[in-house]
């Protein structure tokens, strides 16, 4: 197992001090998502290149960060076109690039009719919403496979995947092996479901046997009618229950602790890798 977190969660901006905070904390892997922590590089494409990309890769890789996934993060259904060509450029130069960067996958989530807010709505929900998701995310996949790499899909409760079978069903339908899987249990957490999160676990863990990449962690409380995501350890997830099953299904994964930043970042590393050893 190794502990990761995203690059721009780190509170540092540019390679060099990333570098230098993973080695003070004790953090072995990385969720790069690099248009997010470098000042030089922009949200759009042509931004990446042969050199950039090999020289980011490479600083990571002197330092013994491995980078368990490359976040390019769009919503193909977003209802500015020009947001979704820029999504799928971004997407596609990721990928391009992805190997020098020091990875092998590039992801992101099935987005939502909200548009930038990433919501529920209730077109996610159509025949409409999943044929766009699948065909955007097809055609990634098919360009992907050129090049020897994959992309990873994420659900979550309000977007077009909103749940494990829905997922899956995307997956299936785009029928390609370099389609995988990012898994967040919280993500797929509602008013409706929450305490049945385990139950959520097993069927993704049993659904995406032998694709799940990564898997964030998160924690939760529910406040109000609503599920807030807290620090690991600090909410109502059972994690010695959470991660024995992730350590039966993939003693070797990557637990990206997405969203952990600041004052929080070393207790939670300690509170993961205790629970792990545990499990």
């Amino acid at each position: 197992m190794k502990i990761a977190f995203r690059t721009h969660d780190l509170g540092v901006r540019g390679v060099g001090p990333a570098v230098k905070k993973c080695a003070d904390c004790g953090i072995q892997a990385v969720q790069l998502v690099a248009y997010k922590f470098m000042d030089e590089l922009k949200y759009a494409p042509g931004q990446l290149n042969e050199e950039n990309s090999a020289a980011i890769g490479a600083a990571l890789a002197g330092a013994g960060i491995d980078v368990a996934l490359i976040g390019a993060y769009f919503n193909p259904v977003h209802s500015d076109p020009a947001k979704v060509k820029n999504g799928k450029a971004v997407f596609g130069e990721y990928l391009k690039y992805c190997k020098n960067l020091g990875c092998d996958i590039v992801g992101s989530e099935t987005g939502s009719y909200n548009d930038d807010k990433w919501t529920y709505n209730p077109l996610n929900r159509t025949p409409e919403a999943f044929a766009r998701v699948t065909d955007t995310f097809g055609e990634l996949a098919a360009y992907a496979h050129g090049l020897g790499v994959n992309i990873g899909m994420e659900g979550a409760a309000g977007h077009c995947c909103f749940d494990v079978k829905t997922l899956k069903r995307a997956v299936d339908a785009i029928g390609m092996p370099n389609v995988q899987v990012i898994f967040d249990i919280y993500n797929y957490l509602d008013a409706s479901n929450h305490e049945r999160y385990l139950e959520i676990l097993d069927e993704g863990l049993e659904a995406f046997a032998g694709k799940i990449r990564v898997f964030h962690i998160k924690d939760y409380v529910f406040e109000d009618g609503k599920v807030r995501q807290v620090p690991p350890g600090t909410g109502l997830f059972d994690f010695g229950a959470v991660l024995s099953r992730i350590k039966a299904y993939d003693k070797n994964a990557y637990l990206v602790l997405e969203g952990t930043t600041g004052e929080n970042i070393a207790p939670c590393i300690g509170f993961i890798r205790e629970k792990w050893e545990q499990a």
